[in-house]
């Protein structure tokens, strides 16, 4: 009874799924167009086309070499022997070694891998990015800093160069005036 109502159940999607197709559209004799009639004309139609031309009968009987010559793994069992194959892997064994050992090593340590320090990498990577941007903050304040010191060290070599000279222009002037009055004897 079970297989039935399956059968019921599968004719009433076809029903469903011709009357979405074709709408109300009917055949010859009236009746609803049958999706399942349609396709087996075609099939038919194809059928007999394809046994009245001697190329299409021949090319039938070889689709499957032709499916088996288009399979990409056919192409490596003609080219490539087993011997060969077996040839390759004995050539690459330290690399194949090499690379199962560090597979290995990577799987034991996966415990650290699935460490709470791990699982926490997002949680102190925005940390991280926030220290960053007050690094880089401070680090443009240091140099305006030290750009604000440069310029206060050049004018205080400025002054004290002027000052020199006035010092000695004021020298200069008080040994002349000391000589002519004669308080100062000349060096």
């Amino acid at each position: 009874m079970d297989r039935k109502a399956e059968i019921d159940n599968l004719e009433m999607r076809l029903q469903t799924l011709e009357s979405r197709l074709y709408g109300e559209r009917r055949n010859k004799g009236g009746k609803p167009v049958k999706c399942a009639e349609s396709l087996a004309r075609v099939q038919a139609a194809l059928a007999n086309t394809a046994n009245k031309r001697e190329r299409v009968k021949i090319l039938h009987k070889k689709i499957e070499d032709l499916l088996k010559y288009l399979d990409p793994q056919f192409t490596d069992h003609i080219t490539v022997p087993d011997a060969m194959k077996l040839e390759f892997i004995l050539a690459e064994e330290d690399f194949l070694l090499s690379q199962a050992a560090l597979l290995e090593q990577v799987s034991s340590l996966q415990p650290l891998l699935d460490s709470n320090y791990i699982r926490d990498v997002p949680e102190h990577a925005t940390k991280l990015q926030r220290l960053s941007q007050l690094h880089i903050k401070e680090q443009d304040q240091t140099e305006a800093q030290s750009l604000e010191v440069k310029r206060l060290f050049e004018e205080y070599n400025k002054m004290m160069f002027l000052l020199s000279k006035q010092f000695t222009q004021w020298d200069e002037t008080l040994r002349n005036l000391e000589e002519a009055k004669g308080i100062r004897p000349v060096e």
